[in-house]
């Protein structure tokens, strides 16, 4: 990792370590920023699992929607969600999560990005897609 990249990714985790619920409640961690991009570690722990001994399908969206926050507002104009999807396609078998987000279109004032979820293992868990909207432009 360049010394730029460095940079980025201590400034984004600085920035978004003031998300309380992914970050300190949820244990969520920051570990690649680029370009429109985003990449998140977690390790699941008991908190994460619901009564039936699965990770609870929220653990998987706040992963995602954490992630794209992440991707699509660091060094960008403020954007939100619109609207998203969640599909779940497997149950986690590892016990670390990685989710990657990825810019699929930015306009002028809406964007979609589409967040991977996956364990160590590479079980493909979740793919959440989300709508956005840059807010503060001018017209």
């Amino acid at each position: 990792m360049s010394d730029n990249n460095k940079t980025d990714l201590q400034r984004a985790r600085e920035y978004f370590g003031n998300d309380m619920f992914a970050t300190k409640v949820a244990g969520i961690e920051i570990t690649e920023v680029g370009d429109k991009y985003a990449k998140l570690e977690l390790d699941l722990d008991e908190r994460h699992y619901n009564a039936m001994g699965e990770v609870m399908g929220g653990v998987c969206f706040t992963m995602s929607d954490f992630a794209f926050a992440v991707a699509s507002n660091f060094d960008q104009s403020p954007c939100v969600t619109l609207g998203s999807q969640a599909m779940f396609l497997s149950r986690v078998k590892g016990k670390h999560l990685i989710c990657e987000a990825r810019c699929l279109k930015d306009g002028r004032h809406t964007c979609f990005y589409e967040m991977k979820v996956t364990d160590e293992l590479g079980t493909a868990v979740a793919v959440v897609s989300v709508e956005g909207y840059r807010v503060g432009l001018q017209k």
